[in-house]
């Protein structure tokens, strides 16, 4: 098989030092990174035509990872799956599985994946969202490397660091949503917080067709709720505002208000299960439960609460918070919490994941005490959902050091935009649109501030491919714009080097354009 994972350095250029170890000294200085790769022109109309990547014009090739060497092999190809009794997808899966088999490795060792392609006539990448890889193990078709055609194989070989919650995902076209996806666990050598038991949940929506660009969607009317969606312009023209808390702070987290196109989706799942044959998950009482939340989906942004229980927030995109106790929390496409319930209600309880952009019904997952033989389940939606505190940004603090605020070096303020009638198909960061947008330039040991001004009525959970960032009190490397006039804000220190995709994790935003390469010069 072609492996395109072996690349040469430029001729003359000295190798530099490891990025990670350069972001640890950062994130032990009490600084924050963040960056984010754009994708290729062939990505946004499905990469099957890229022209070939000057990999050498990147970055040079990083050191080999020298810690504990752990090797996967992951095969992309069509999967049939069972959804529920009944209810079979014929999709594309990693090793025969959706979702893709967990990878779970320890803290600082070397992951070396072997990625093999048989999918039927298409290309495909492996992106490692939210791990700060250098920049040629990135995943980007067209920018940080040549796609992986059929019958091929690239291996990535990265150091696993930092510990924490993660996923994989395909960055080629709309291949996310037919199931290309995995979680990914990166264990902390020294837990941050005490548990007894974990469960890893990843939130999904189902897809059954193949998917279909917006400018396809809004053309025929399938996008499910149309141009003015449940909760939207419309609603609150009509007298129905469905905002449940009211909330419209800068860069909060907003659990409505939003319309737009949104795709057919079958239904949404948690672990590849929907909600009428829920995942179990097995608690015992007195057990302290750590809940890995992952959302991967395409297009699906979810309020989440146990029925009966209480959540405690430890950690979002996989980044460690001073412990915050809430009833619900809103998680958007590309972001991560990891949260503790304590295990202190014997019973069955639904956790479910409710969307906040579209019609479909929750997503559901089962809390079952191991010792409620005959209890049956708790029927409706958690009075969290719809009660109580709900998880705000503001509500998250560090508890690693965080830089000092002052001036930066640099300033990008970006207006984000689209789903408008006049041009329902296109999506803007700047005023531009993706492939033709310009670079976002950078310069290595710059601290720049990026200033995002939401004017469309969907939220944007906005992503940076291989750094973290400093938003608010905590380290990110996806963050959500609430829309009609949401504004969000984020630093980072420009220290690995490369072209870099900064884009919005609704995966048929990202397609329409709402994306900028972040290009170091």
């Amino acid at each position: 098989m072609k492996n395109h994972g072996s690349h040469p350095g430029p001729l003359g250029q000295e190798r530099r030092p490891s990025p990670t170890s350069d972001r640890r000294t950062f994130l032990r200085r009490g600084s924050a990174a963040a960056a984010g790769a754009l994708l290729a022109p062939g990505l946004l109309v499905g990469c099957e035509a890229n022209q070939p990547v000057d990999l050498d014009a990147i970055v040079p090739v990083p050191p080999t990872p020298t810690g504990p060497l752990r090797e996967v092999r992951l095969v992309a190809g069509p999967v049939e799956v069972e959804l529920a009794p009944g209810r079979v997808w014929r999709t594309w899966g990693y090793n025969g599985q959706y979702p893709g088999p967990e990878i779970r490795v320890r803290e600082g060792e070397r992951l070396r994946v072997t990625v093999e392609n048989d999918l039927p006539g298409a290309d495909t990448t492996v992106h490692w969202h939210g791990v700060p890889v250098p920049n040629p193990m990135d995943g980007v078709p067209g920018l940080t490397q040549e796609p992986v055609p059929p019958g091929g194989s690239m291996v990535y070989d990265f150091e696993a660091n930092p510990a924490g919650s993660y996923m994989y995902h395909s960055h080629v076209g709309l291949q996310l949503d037919r199931g290309l996806l995995g979680p990914l666990v990166v264990e902390e050598a020294t837990p941050h917080v005490a548990y007894d038991r974990e469960h890893v949940l990843v939130f999904d929506d189902v897809l059954l067709d193949e998917p279909r660009p917006l400018s396809e969607l809004s053309r025929d009317g399938d996008g499910g709720m149309g141009m003015m969606g449940r909760g939207g312009m419309m609603d609150r023209m009509m007298g129905r505002d469905r905002r449940q808390d009211g909330d419209r702070r800068r860069g909060g987290m907003m659990d409505g208000m939003t319309g737009g196109v949104v795709p057919p989706y079958a239904g949404l799942a948690v672990n590849g299960r929907l909600p009428e044959a829920p995942a179990e998950f097995e608690v015992r009482r007195g057990e302290r439960v750590r809940l890995r939340l992952i959302n991967p989906g395409g297009a699906t942004t979810y309020r989440v609460a146990v029925g009966g229980h209480r959540m405690t927030v430890t950690h979002t995109d996989g980044r460690p918070v001073e412990p915050v106790t809430v009833d619900r929390l809103t998680i958007g496409m590309g972001e991560r919490y990891d949260v503790v319930v304590e295990a202190e209600n014997p019973g069955v309880w639904p956790l479910v994941a409710a969307t906040v952009e579209g019609d479909s019904a929750p997503a559901r997952a089962v809390l079952r005490y191991a010792d409620a033989a005959g209890s049956a389940l708790r029927d409706g939606l958690p009075e969290g959902l719809q009660t109580g505190r709900a998880l705000r940004y503001g509500d998250l603090q560090s508890v690693e050091t965080l830089p000092a605020e002052g001036a930066p070096d640099r300033t990008f303020d970006l207006r984000l935009s689209g789903g408008m009638m006049m041009d329902p198909d296109v999506w803007t960061m700047g005023g531009q649109a993706y492939p033709d947008a310009a670079p976002l330039e950078v310069r290595e040991g710059e601290r720049v501030r990026v200033n995002m001004s939401n004017m469309s009525m969907m939220l944007h959970p906005m992503h940076l491919h291989g750094h973290f960032f400093r938003a608010g009190n905590v380290l990110k490397d996806t963050v959500q714009v609430a829309p009609h006039m949401g504004r969000a804000s984020f630093e980072f220190v420009v220290d690995n080097p490369g072209r870099w995709f900064f884009h919005c994790h609704n995966l048929y935003h990202l397609h329409a354009g709402m994306a900028r390469e972040v290009r170091y010069v």
